[in-house]
């Protein structure tokens, strides 16, 4: 088994949680902020998640596994869940009457109840062989929480350049070469429409590659942007 590492060297991810108007809808405005960040093999798959939350009426920054795991399950909170970016979670928590945020290290000290999360050896999904010339072919999914509206799919399909007519089921896609390494993806609706997965497969030149943690962290970082919320990152093949 892989040596369990840290993301420690990428930023985490930031989301604002909107207020609840009396009918049951998310309001405009957000009542507190969230910080998190995966811990991943060394292959990149994910096997924990760390958060830590923050509201105005409260003392202090806290931590709480079933949050992280009510942000992807409960479709009540899932609705009122908004991923952003770290500059926008600094506005909205000095709004908030919280001041300066701190910064990554110092967020990163809040997190105190570890959700772990339940892994398998990867299982096979393809040809067992590379193709000729490749040392290695690797699929990966990373499963989202949440939904994606027609506009943002569009969006998705023009950053990708996504061919028309592709795989069925496939609602975007998108390659890539990288220092011989060949890299291709799909996503797809899952779980009766419930989450989306993003396919990656990797076709690696070498028995290792600098870039399958660049790549699934650029992808995921872009259905982020689309409003998606990351739940787990498995492995295949």
């Amino acid at each position: 088994m892989s040596l369990v590492v840290a993301g420690s060297r990428s930023s985490l991810d930031y989301y604002l949680v909107r207020a609840e108007l009396g009918d049951g809808e998310p309001a405009a405005k957000a009542e507190a902020v969230v910080v998190e960040e995966f811990t991943r093999q060394t292959d990149f798959t994910t096997v924990g998640l760390d958060s830590a939350g923050w509201t105005p009426s409260g003392a202090g920054w806290w931590s709480s596994a079933s949050l992280g795991r009510s942000m992807r399950t409960d479709a009540t909170l899932l609705a009122r869940v908004v991923p952003t970016g770290r500059g926008v979670a600094e506005s909205v928590y000095r709004e908030l009457g919280g001041g300066q945020l701190p910064d990554e290290a110092v967020l990163r000290t809040y997190f105190r109840d570890h959700h772990p999360i339940p892994t398998a050896p990867p299982l096979r999904l393809g040809p067992a062989q590379p193709p000729a010339g490749f040392h290695e072919r690797r699929v990966y999914r990373v499963l989202f929480a949440k939904d994606l509206q027609e506009e943002q799919l569009v969006s998705i399909r023009a950053a990708w350049s996504t061919p028309t007519g592709g795989t069925p089921g496939s609602v975007a896609a998108g390659h890539r070469l990288r220092g011989g390494d060949q890299f291709a993806w799909e996503l797809r609706r899952v779980g009766r429409g419930l989450a989306w997965c993003l396919d990656l497969t990797a076709l690696l030149r070498g028995a290792a590659s600098d870039e399958v943690g660049p790549i699934l962290s650029e992808l995921t970082h872009t259905m982020r942007g689309r409003g998606l919320i990351p739940v787990t990152t498995e492995r295949f093949a």
